[in-house]
Formats: structure tokens, sequence, C-alpha cells
């Protein structure tokens, strides 16, 4: 399907997936720490950790030689999903906890509440869904 949204789907559409996404954003590397984390089975998060890798997302990175063992870490390609997780995250927020949002993510610099907001890169006005016009790109044929 020549969809952006559906090949997105095929790399982090699962639920696990961008769970382990998440929960390496928030610093987690290790398998154990992940399945700890996650209450994940160990061969579904094997799966997972090793689709991830597969499709460059994450990246294995040796800690250990006797017994081998890997940290994963995310690649350009995974610290691309930030601005998703987080949409996410606020969609969630807003109408899946009725006790209010279980994280808040603060900005470093000022401490202030942080959200994703879409923005044209060319003018820098807020952007939404009627303030958009959908054309074909370069990536569609015929």
């Amino acid at each position: 399907m020549q969809c952006s949204v559906a090949q997105c789907l095929e790399v982090v559409g699962e639920w696990w997936s961008m769970l382990i996404v998440r929960d390496a954003f928030l610093g987690v590397t290790r398998f154990d720490d992940f399945q700890r984390r996650l209450g994940i089975s160990r061969n579904i998060l094997q799966q997972r950790l090793e689709g991830l890798v597969e499709s460059g997302v994450l990246i294995r990175v040796p800690y250990s030689e006797h017994p081998l063992r890997h940290d994963y870490r995310l690649t350009d390609k995974g610290r691309d999903l930030w601005p998703v997780l987080t949409a996410m995250r606020q969609w969630g927020d807003r109408y899946a906890a009725p006790l209010g949002p279980p994280m808040v993510i603060t900005h470093k610099a000022c401490g202030s509440s942080a959200e994703a907001v879409l923005v044209c890169s060319s003018c820098g006005e807020r952007v939404g869904p009627r303030d958009v016009d959908a054309v074909l790109g370069p990536g569609m044929s015929g």
C-alpha cells in the first residue's frame, strides 16, 4: 500500500512495539528491564525487539561478552518516533485517563509541560486538519 501511515503501522503499529519504544525513550535499554516493566512474555518481547532492530528503530549494542548480552538503543529512525508517541500520549491523556495524565512531560529548560503541536515548517503557524490540502507526492505512482 502506498501510504506512509500504513508503512509506519507496519513497523510500530503493534501494541507491544510502541510500548517498547516508549520505554526506550524513558531510558530502558536492557531485555530484563523491558520485560519487568511491561509484564510481557519473554518470547513475545524477543520477537518485538528483533522486529524493531530489523526495521532500524532500535540497534543492539553488546554490553557483556560472557554471557553475550545487549542493550537496545533508539536509532535516529527510532528517535523520530518521538512526536508520534507524544501525540498518542496526549490523546490518551485527554480521552482515556479519567483520573488525569499518568505522566507529565516537562521541558527541562523552563519546567513547563511540553506538548506536541503541529506547525507549518515555513511560517510557523499552528496547523489543523482544516488548514491543509492533500496533494499527490513524488512517491505516488500512476
